[in-house]
């Protein structure tokens, strides 16, 4: 009878009264008689001291570095026992610690205002730092931002220095005992989690038992996060003997996310899909038949069927899902050897191959994570932005297959007819030359574009599932020398060139991600032994970014304004920045101490270990409180900033402390031989805010180009020895230090891929049949004049016209307005016609519009050319004026950056009138060019 009941009862394990009489009389654990119940002491009184966060600059005998709850060693007991326990005695208790040489006091817990509460709630951040893998960091909702709105960008040496005191609040600190798990582990550097174990020291064996408990249940259901009410926790975790484990309901009663935690645990084969997965399974399918061999069927035939069938499908479907991975892996495998072997035959050929007729297929897919391309809006229009890479036909010997992630119109494809027929023509200078190439090029669209509407996938999946598209391309490249040229580097990239059987110019996969990221581009500038701004890389912890930012603030007391950027992010999106200094409240003390000690007496003093303290105690409510990101859109608060910042990674990043800065970037191509080779430069336009690149002025003036070739070659061969390949892109940032006024020049940032820049680049050598001297940083091109005028005086025998003065363009591709979609593209060409844009094929100036796509219609490109910066400047910005004043009503003005790309030109255009008089002096390698 008693096996009988045994047995039912572990059928029907959620029965609490039917569980109690599991309990055999002979095995009962006896405990000692305890006469009077001691409850947790509960917090009531309400303190301005806030809570205490861990201080980062000092070894704390509570700070773990083990397994989940590595509180104890073995197991963990729970009760009132497990006060007299010795296995409670903690690992750091026993060892002496050294006095530290500074006494600090504990860092409060910055408190906020709280009417902001959309914006409240705990922010979750997995990280892992370089020395072993450390805990997951939640933050409450004592750091949301009061921020206000988003304030004008102002140079940080335009800025007076001001103290901004920020007032402190009180506030319960039994309110902030939440408690995160994430994928089933407890966040144990919280500040609720620490907070719960200060107010609760006397029942916290109690509690680590039922958080253990907790932990096993969710990972043993694939719980990914609940939220612990620290409180509740509290009160109900002394009610549980530590021979007993809190039942399912308990565990529930403590998460806050209930309902939701709970629909997981109640849903069909949950369990096989967690941790212990297809253990459970199997367990299952055993006590299944043993049931039927020992005549229990008949009372639980009915339930067993159901779980066996929900559990063999699951068992399938796992077995499935192996079998898949599987199959992945090994073509996953077969696609990297064969990118090694076909790059081995492209570099033993390339001499020939780079001589001889071939056919490029340029793949602009932007491969990064499905997280990144998530929050990248219209990213079809994104990956089409390169349409300059058609111009590579300007090589006899090059014909191109170009990958259009869009539907195009016959409208739109007969203008890129006409725009590279346009090459006969440009040559001669005479319109009638215009020629029919289209023989030499060709703009294909996957067929899947439709396919997977929701699916954000990059181009190069896209055309890897169209095998209509690929069966096309492997016509056109038959029996013809042949390679691919990518964007951001894909797993796809690698299955579409395998099917394609070509190799491509461009890095390896793990390569690219490497060396890709905001910190990849640090270690590859370290590596070649470039300067760079002040800063840290690969952070990826809470305690980590305060200790760098706080020792980086006090290393270099000029720097302003600091930067934080996400690894994986591009185009300023995933950046933030924060005028520390201006709010630092321990700034003036600082200072004087500094001037009390040398150099060599302040970085061994104490006052330096105690400005890194009072540092590390101000940056959290600082930043709480002051930091920008620069894409709001996407990151409305510094918290949902920091949760990403934490999970990615990122870099820490000083501002150039001057008010002349100037951006620029440089394109590069590591030939498949190994030669670096500068294709491309230009000073880049900041429409929206100087940490978004929206243009760029062709060639680059702003630093000696010398100086420039020697930086990029060593950051090339430094790439090389990484195993880069293809084209990549460098950014670098110059200004004038304050007190020197020397030029300095900081490596910023890499790009392993096909720039937006180097596609208008070959847009512009197109149109005017020129040369980019990148090592001079000259534009030359032919004379303009008519081939029969050039006759006329050679003939005549009078002197030939002095060479021309080196051309200059200024091209963009991020130019918006709303109201483009309300006029044609044939119509507002034949406008700008008529109010004087356009391009002189004699004199080879002017502009040149550039079409991406012709279904919204709300994006334009455009390259404006001539021989004067000046002129050049003036006349994009009429352009966009013109255009303005023909596509919008006077009350519907449209959404557009217009504006403020005439405003940058006019901030420019006052720089360069005053570089001008002092050219000479301070850019002889310029003036010289000018006097030529």
């Amino acid at each position: 009878q008693q096996v009988e009941m045994d047995f039912r009862i572990m059928l029907d394990s959620e029965n609490l009264d039917s569980k109690a009489a599991l309990k055999h009389p002979n095995n009962e654990t006896r405990l000692p008689l305890i006469t009077k119940k001691i409850s947790a002491p509960m917090c009531s009184e309400k303190t301005g001291k806030g809570l205490t966060l861990p201080n980062p600059w000092a070894l704390s005998a509570f700070h773990w570095l083990g397994s989940a709850l590595p509180l104890v060693e073995g197991g963990t007991p729970k009760g009132p026992l497990s006060l007299t326990n010795p296995r409670l005695i903690l690992p750091a208790a026993k060892t002496a610690l050294p006095a530290s040489p500074v006494v600090s006091k504990a860092a409060p817990c910055p408190e906020f205002p709280r009417q902001h509460k959309k914006s409240a709630g705990a922010i979750y951040g997995t990280h892992s730092s370089s020395k072993g893998n450390t805990a997951p960091l939640a933050f409450s909702s004592s750091m949301v931002s009061t921020r206000k709105s988003k304030p004008e960008w102002m140079y940080p040496a335009q800025q007076l220095e001001s103290q901004v005191h920020v007032p402190a609040h009180t506030q319960d600190p039994c309110s902030d005992w939440d408690i995160a798990v994430h994928h089933g582990t407890v966040e144990q550097e919280a500040p609720g989690f620490l907070a719960l174990q200060h107010h609760h020291h006397s029942s916290w064996g109690s509690i680590v038992g039922f958080l253990e408990d907790t932990e096993k249940l969710l990972k043993d259901h694939a719980v990914l996060s609940a939220t612990i009410d620290g409180q509740k926790l509290a009160k109900i975790a002394p009610d549980f003997a530590f021979n007993e484990n809190p039942t399912k309901s308990a565990v529930l009663s403590v998460i806050k996310n209930q309902s939701a935690v709970e629909k997981i645990l109640n849903r069909a084969g949950q369990r096989s899909r967690g941790q212990r997965g297809p253990a459970v399974a199997a367990a299952e399918i055993r006590r299944r038949r043993w049931c039927y061999c020992a005549g229990e069927a008949a009372a639980g035939s009915g339930r067993e069927q159901w779980a066996s069938g929900v559990i063999g499908a699951s068992w399938r479907s796992w077995h499935h899902l192996a079998r898949v991975r599987s199959t992945l892996r090994e073509a996953r495998h077969r696609h990297l050897e064969n990118f090694y072997s076909r790059a081995k035959h492209l570099a033993a050929n390339w001499n020939r191959i780079r001589t001889s007729r071939r056919t490029i297929i340029h793949i602009p897919s932007l491969g990064y994570s499905q997280r990144i391309r998530e929050h990248i809006p219209d990213l079809a229009l994104q990956q089409n932005l390169q349409m300059g890479r058609l111009c590579d036909i300007l090589d006899a010997n090059v014909d191109v297959i170009y990958i259009c992630p869009l539907a195009l119109s016959e409208e739109f494809l007969q203008y890129y007819h006409k725009l590279l027929g346009l090459q006969a023509a440009v040559r001669s200078g005479n319109p009638e030359d215009m020629g029919d190439l289209q023989d030499r090029f060709k703009i294909l669209t996957p067929e899947a574009i439709n396919s997977f509407p929701e699916h954000r996938m990059c181009l190069a999946t896209l055309l890897k599932y169209s095998p209509r598209t690929m069966q096309r391309i492997r016509v056109l490249i038959q029996s013809r020398d042949a390679y691919v040229v990518g964007g951001v580097p894909h797993q796809d990239d690698l299955a579409v060139a395998d099917v394609l059987q070509v190799p491509v110019l461009g890095s390896e996969l793990a390569v690219a991600q490497l060396y890709g990221t905001k910190s990849g581009s640090k270690r590859i500038f370290a590596s070649a032994g470039v300067p760079t701004p002040p800063g840290e890389w690969d952070i990826r912890s809470w305690e980590q970014l305060l200790r760098a930012l706080s020792r980086l603030v006090l290393d270099n007391v000029e720097v302003r304004r600091w930067l934080f950027k996400v690894d994986d992010e591009r185009g300023g999106n995933g950046t933030a920045y924060c005028d520390v200094i201006s709010h630092l409240e321990c700034y003036p003390w600082i200072q004087r101490e500094w001037q009390r000690h040398s150099p060599e007496g302040w970085s061994k003093s104490q006052a330096r270990e105690l400005a890194l303290v009072k540092i590390s105690q101000e940056l959290p409510g600082l930043l709480a409180q002051h930091v920008q990101p620069v894409n709001e859109k996407r990151f409305p608060t510094w918290e949902k900033f920091l949760q990403t910042f934490l999970t990615q990674g990122g870099v820490i990043e000083a501002f150039p402390f001057s008010a002349s800065i100037t951006n620029l970037t440089v394109d590069l191509l590591i030939e498949p031989t190994g030669e670096v080779t500068m294709v491309s430069s230009g000073d880049q336009l900041h429409t929206e805010g100087p940490l978004r690149s929206s243009g760029t002025i062709i060639p680059q003036r702003s630093v000696d180009p010398k100086v420039l070739k020697v930086l990029c070659l060593k950051i090339g061969e430094a790439c090389k020895s990484k195993g880069v390949l293809g084209y990549f892109s460098v950014d670098f940032v110059a200004f004038s230090h304050p007190q020197t006024r020397e030029q300095q020049v900081w490596a910023t940032d890499l790009d392993l891929c096909y720039s937006d820049q180097l596609a208008l680049t070959q847009l512009l050598l197109y149109v005017t049949d020129g040369n980019l001297d990148c090592g001079s940083s000259r534009l030359r091109g032919p004379p303009g004049s008519k081939g029969s005028k050039s006759q006329q005086i050679q003939h005549e025998g009078i002197k030939p016209p002095a060479p021309r003065s080196p051309w200059c363009a200024v091209a963009s591709s991020q130019l918006r307005h709303s109201s483009l979609s309300g006029i044609s593209y044939k119509l507002l060409l034949h406008t700008c016609q008529a109010r004087g844009v356009g391009f002189d094929l004699q004199e080879k100036q002017g502009t040149v519009f550039v079409l991406y796509e012709d279904q919204k219609r709300h994006r334009l490109g455009m390259l404006t050319i001539g021989d004067d910066l000046q002129g050049v400047l003036l006349t994009f910005a009429r352009n966009l004026f013109i255009i303005h004043q023909e596509i919008s009503a006077p009350n519907m003005q449209g959404e557009t950056n217009f504006k403020m790309a005439i405003q940058d030109i006019e901030a420019i255009l006052g720089v360069t009138a005053e570089n001008k008089l002092k050219l000479e002096e301070e850019q002889p390698w310029e003036a010289d060019a000018v006097k030529e």
